[in-house]
């Protein structure tokens, strides 16, 4: 199973991702000749050598010529990829990365997502941007895709609604339910592009343990001043397994706290900071303390380097004056989301495997839950409508 995994360093961007793709060894003319099946005229990409920091790596720009359409509807685009000659599953994920942004403009602004007109992210380029990654990725073969967790920027931007916070409303709706850092350099660190990308073809979280294989720098446009504006790609394959016929365990800490003066308000937002500090999981469950007074054990899981930075959320965010630690092992499947197309839009699914063979797959339960509010149906219709189309692209 090859591992693509994305260190948003100075943040991401869809034409950073393509960069990073083309320094990888993607062939930029065979992604271009992959593009012009998009049947869109007046457009070329350059790809040019840039150093930043001192880093070297790859630079890609969307040359527009001739005159473009101010802005596009969801539906033209879909319809644009749809009757495009990408590969099918490139042309999937590229429909399915449309739609997710679509439907987070729509939430943003209150609008029907069929009379979302797309403005920065329906110019030629970014068009290009997204079927790009999709094309890329079929260019890899299609590697499990994991990333760090970005820092979004701060500041103001100007978009075609105004001037937007940073992280612009779209880019926080995208990524709804992933890690984030806040803070990062002053501007746009990662864009709408960049959201939809780590929301529906990553696992964000704590980067597993890898063989390097290839490393790519995609290059931004903008120059940070505390940091160089890359993206870091790197192509890898699993840690060896510490025995044979099993993925081998993982040494991890469990975290405790006993909890008896602790709202279950604050409770809950301990569970939340624990993960996004970089936590494993988390958890709380009843138990009886000492004369018979009601409480809370509040636990997490978590690696060596996130071992502080969870403990220090827990204590932040709950009562309690000790946090406990002890050293555990887990053997864990190998996990690996793919998207699938339904008829109420884009679901990742989990698929679990051992040694290549699949034991299981689930739909991910909060992009069900988010289709099925758009949609006024029931959350178990979509799960089994995505649970559906995936079993029928298996051979």
């Amino acid at each position: 199973m090859a591992l693509l995994l994305l260190e948003p360093v100075g943040g991401i961007a869809g034409d950073m991702f393509l960069a990073a793709a083309i320094d990888l060894g993607v062939d930029a003319a065979a992604l271009s000749r992959a593009l012009e099946s998009l049947g869109v005229p007046g457009w070329r990409l350059a790809v040019t050598r840039k150093a930043e920091h001192g880093i070297q790596g790859t630079h890609v720009d969307v040359v527009v010529e001739g005159e473009q359409p101010a802005s596009r509807g969801l539906a033209e685009i879909l319809g644009l990829v749809a009757a495009s000659g990408l590969p099918p599953r490139a042309r999937e994920v590229a429909r399915g990365l449309f739609q997710r942004i679509g439907e987070a403009e729509a939430r943003v602004h209150g609008v029907p997502v069929s009379e979302v007109h797309f403005h920065e992210v329906g110019a030629v380029d970014s068009i290009v941007d997204v079927c790009g990654a999709a094309v890329a990725l079929d260019l890899l073969g299609w590697p499990e895709v994991r990333s760090a967790p970005p820092e979004l920027g701060r500041g103001l931007v100007r978009t075609a609604h105004g001037t937007m916070p940073v992280p612009p409303p779209a880019v926080l709706e995208l990524l709804k339910g992933k890690p984030v850092r806040p803070g990062g350099p002053p501007g746009e660190a990662v864009t709408p592009t960049g959201a939809a990308l780590l929301a529906v073809l990553a696992e964000v979280g704590p980067l597993p343990a890898h063989v390097p294989l290839r490393v790519g720098y995609g290059v931004g446009t903008r120059a940070w001043p505390d940091r160089p504006n890359v993206l870091r790609a790197t192509l890898a394959e699993p840690a060896p397994a510490a025995g044979a016929g099993g993925p081998g365990p993982e040494a991890l800490w469990v975290l405790e706290a006993n909890l008896d003066d602790c709202p279950g308000q604050l409770v809950a937002r301990a569970i939340e900071a624990a993960l996004e500090a970089g936590a494993l999981d988390a958890w709380a469950a009843p138990l009886t303390m000492k004369k018979g007074r009601p409480g809370v054990l509040l636990g997490a899981l978590c690696d060596e380097a996130h071992r502080a930075a969870v403990t220090g959320a827990l204590f932040a965010e709950t009562t309690t004056l000790g946090v406990r630690r002890h050293a555990v092992e887990r053997d864990a499947l190998e996990r690996a989301l793919e998207p699938v197309e339904t008829a109420y839009g884009t679901v990742r699914v989990k698929v679990a495997r051992l040694g290549g063979r699949e034991l299981g797959a689930h739909p991910e339960y909060d992009d069900c839950a988010a289709r099925a509010r758009a949609a006024g149906v029931a959350v178990r219709e979509v799960m089994a409508a995505a649970l559906a189309a995936y079993r029928s692209r298996r051979p």
